[in-house]
């Protein structure tokens, strides 16, 4: 019986592969990626083309090196080229207008990947984590560390937020704030820069080395009394990556808790140290996997699995969304998240 049960079981899955390669032979997606200056968009890149290919797609990568020209030109290439599918991470989500009339023009599909098309009709789907609930564990981990709301305080908090052309950094940051922004007006709660509005305290590009000069600008202005900084609010990895080397050069006060997102290994070994409090992880192989099975439900003429309609308008559209769920790492659970899940090995975290 148990032959019999293994020999059907081996049938079903030569069928199913057999099917899966049916489906997508002689089909070809296009990925379009940002950068390969930050670690999470390497790995998404090539979870989702490994994903892909190993379901029987071919697969056009590429990487814009933050370029915003040359990513239009990656995506229009993609379009002419006979992708049946694009998937696009975009570095500025308003500027690839014409690529995304191209599409339409043509009949080609688009999914948004975990940074949301502007301006567009021609935008299918989208896919992503629950963006505001990033911001929201990090404002929570924050508020709970800190005890906010029985402390007495006052505390010393400075902001830093993401990209003003990416539309998740707004989310980030109205999340954190959502939780955070009660105990500002209620004077518990102490920006001493008085840098709280989110172009303030954006950081262009994402770029370690931008929120670096800005957070030893504050540093200088504010705090070369010796006043102790109790956290610092950063949107992702890189940006506290900055924050941490400034406060390492100009800061001998007690150690505030510093939040991120992505877990990057530099980040992580940085929580190992002690000198990041917090990551929010989203497992970017969680993210490729339902992007490739939204994929294959497009290609099939399936219903394609969403499971908000309502809150990603992108200024023409509400584009129906997948969202995936976020959680935080800290010092006392990222072996269980990173290592046991084998996202990370314990020689890259050494």
């Amino acid at each position: 019986m148990k032959k019999v049960l293994a020999l059907a079981l081996a049938l079903c899955m030569v069928f199913a592969l057999c099917a899966v390669s049916a489906s997508a032979e002689g089909k070809l997606v296009g990925v379009a990626m940002p950068t390969k200056d930050l670690q999470r968009w390497n790995q998404d890149g090539e979870n989702m083309k490994n994903m892909l290919e190993a379901e029987g797609y071919a697969v056009d990568l590429q990487y814009a090196s933050n370029d915003v020209q040359q990513q239009l030109n990656q995506v229009t290439n993609m379009i002419n080229s006979g992708c049946d599918v694009v998937v696009i991470a975009a570095i500025e989500g308003s500027s690839l207008g014409s690529a995304l009339d191209l599409a339409k023009e043509k009949g080609i599909p688009v999914i948004a990947y975990d940074r949301l098309l502007m301006e567009s009709d021609a935008v299918s789907y989208y896919a992503t984590f629950d963006n505001y609930k990033v911001g929201t564990v990090q404002g929570n981990y924050v508020k709970e560390a800190l005890d906010l709301d029985n402390a007495e305080g006052p505390f010393y908090i400075e902001i830093t937020a993401g990209d003003p052309g990416d539309n998740n950094a707004n989310f980030f940051y109205s999340g954190a704030m959502d939780v955070i922004k009660p105990y500002i007006d209620a004077g518990k709660v102490i920006v001493k820069s008085g840098q709280v509005e989110f172009s303030d305290v954006a950081t262009p590009t994402w770029k370690t080395e931008v929120a670096q000069t800005r957070a030893s600008s504050i540093l200088a202005s504010f705090y070369a009394d010796g006043s102790s900084i109790d956290a610092w609010l950063c949107s992702n990895d890189s940006t506290a990556l900055g924050v941490t080397n400034a406060l390492e050069d100009n800061y001998d006060g007690e150690w505030p808790i510093i939040t991120g997102q992505d877990c990057d290994i530099s980040n992580v070994k940085n929580m190992i140290a002690g000198k990041q409090s917090m990551s929010v992880f989203k497992d970017t192989r969680t993210l490729a996997a339902q992007v490739v099975k939204m994929v294959g439900q497009i290609l099939a003429g399936e219903e394609v699995d969403v499971n908000d309609t309502e809150t990603y308008d992108n200024n023409v559209i509400v584009v129906p969304s997948f969202l995936c769920e976020p959680v935080f790492a800290d010092v006392n659970n990222y072996a269980e998240l990173l290592l046991d899940s084998g996202y990370y090995t314990a020689d890259q975290l050494a």
